[in-house]
C-alpha cells in the first residue's frame, strides 16, 4: 500500500474541492458491508447521495491513476472537545473526570482555557528524558497557530480539565511544546484588502444594517498532527500504565484491518478497526475554522467528545498506533505517531 501514498498527494487537493468530500486516503474497496481485499483510492465524504444528484465536476471518478476508488460516508469531522457523555465500558472502578495523583493516561486534562480532553500517554523528552504529559494541541494548547494567543509556553494545565471542575489548585503541568496548526483560511492583512473591508462595511451599514463583510486568505498549507505536551510540575505525579488498558508495549505500524483500541475520558474502552492509512482529511475547529490534515490514519468510529488526546494501542499487545484527534460519529481520525515523536522531540 505504500506505493499508493504519492496518489494521496497528487489527487487530494483537487478531490476535496468536490462538494461533499472531507478527505481521501489508502484502504481496501468496499462492497455493501464486505471489505474486498482490493486496494483503493478511498474518498471520505459527508454524505452518499446517488451520481445523478451530483454535478459532474463533483462526481468521483472511478479510478485515478489506474488505481480504483471507492467511497465512504463520514459526516462531519471535527475536533472533539469535552461533550455529554453516552454508555461506555469501563473495566476499573475510576472517575476518568476526577483529580488523579498520580495521574494516568485516559482521564480528564485540559488547557486551562479549555473544556476538557484526554491524558493520552506519558511521553519522556529525548534529550532530557524528562516525564511529560502528551495529548492533542487542541487539548493543551487551545487550537493554537503559534501566533494568535491563544496559548504560550507556560500555561498550566489542569488535571482535571476545566469542564470537569479543575481550577488553580488542580495544575499538574505546564504547556511544554505544541505543534501549531495552520488553518485552511488566516485573516487577510493586505492593506487593499483591509481598504476594501473597510468600504465594503460602510455601504453595508447604509443597506444592509447587522451584517459585517471579512476578507481572509487561504493559506495553503497543512498540517501533519494535532499534538502537544506539557511538563510536569512534579514528576512523580503521573505514571505511563493506561487506565483499563495497562502499559504501553512499544508501536505498531498501522494497516487498514489492524484491530485496535483506545482509553478515553468519555467514553473509555471502546474498540475498532483501521479503515485508511496516509489519508488527508479537512477537520472543523470550531470557531476558528477548518484545517487540512496529511497522513492521518482513519478508524471506524471509536471516540465521542472528550475523548481527544487518547493514544490509540492495537487490541492484541497494546502497541501505540496513534494519536485520537478527530472524528465523527462514523469515523475516527488519528495523528500517525512517527510524526507526533519526530515534531515533539519526545518518545515513549
Amino acid at each position: 500500500m505504500e506505493q499508493l501514498r504519492p496518489l494521496v498527494a497528487k489527487h487530494a487537493s483537487r478531490l476535496m474541492k468536490k462538494a461533499n468530500v472531507v478527505g481521501v486516503g489508502i484502504g481496501y474497496k468496499e462492497t455493501g458491508d464486505r471489505v474486498t481485499g482490493e486496494q483503493a483510492l478511498v474518498v471520505l465524504v459527508t454524505k452518499k447521495c446517488h451520481p445523478t444528484r451530483l454535478a459532474r465536476a463533483d462526481k468521483i471518478p472511478k479510478a485515478l491513476s489506474e488505481v480504483k476508488t471507492d467511497v465512504i460516508e463520514v459526516g462531519e469531522l471535527k475536533i472533539l472537545p469535552a461533550a455529554v457523555p453516552e454508555d461506555k465500558e469501563a473495566l476499573e472502578e475510576i472517575d476518568r473526570k476526577a483529580r488523579h495523583r498520580p495521574a494516568r493516561p485516559g482521564i480528564s486534562v485540559g488547557h486551562y482555557q479549555v473544556t476538557a480532553g484526554t491524558f493520552g500517554a506519558l511521553v519522556y523528552d529525548a534529550e532530557t528524558r524528562l516525564p511529560m504529559l502528551l495529548s492533542n494541541n487542541h487539548v493543551l494548547a487551545n487550537i493554537t497557530d503559534g501566533r494568535d494567543g491563544r496559548a504560550k509556553q507556560g500555561d498550566p494545565i489542569y488535571q482535571p480539565g476545566r469542564y470537569d471542575g479543575g481550577g488553580r489548585d488542580d495544575a499538574i503541568a505546564h504547556l511544554e511544546r505544541f505543534v501549531p496548526i495552520v488553518r485552511t483560511t488566516a485573516e487577510e492583512t493586505c492593506p487593499i484588502a483591509r481598504q476594501a473591508e473597510r468600504v465594503g462595511n460602510f455601504i453595508l451599514r447604509h443597506t444592509f444594517a447587522g451584517h459585517e463583510l471579512r476578507f481572509s486568505r487561504k493559506t495553503g498549507k497543512d498540517n501533519l498532527v494535532d499534538a502537544a505536551v506539557a511538563a510536569l510540575i512534579n514528576p512523580d505525579d503521573a505514571i505511563p500504565d493506561i487506565v483499563d488498558i495497562g502499559p504501553v508495549n512499544g508501536t505498531a505500524t498501522p494497516t487498514p484491518g489492524l484491530k485496535v483500541m483506545k482509553s478515553g475520558r468519555t467514553s473509555a474502552i471502546t474498540r475498532g478497526v483501521v479503515r485508511l492509512i496516509g489519508a488527508s482529511v479537512r477537520v472543523g475547529l470550531g470557531e476558528v475554522g477548518s484545517a487540512v490534515f496529511n497522513d492521518q490514519i482513519v478508524t471506524t468510529a471509536i471516540a465521542q467528545p472528550g475523548d481527544s488526546g487518547s493514544l490509540v494501542v492495537t487490541e492484541d499487545g497494546h502497541q501505540a498506533v496513534g494519536l485520537l484527534s478527530a472524528g465523527s460519529s462514523q469515523a475516527t481520525i488519528l495523528s500517525d505517531l512517527g510524526h507526533v515523536f519526530s515534531l515533539l522531540g519526545v518518545t515513549l
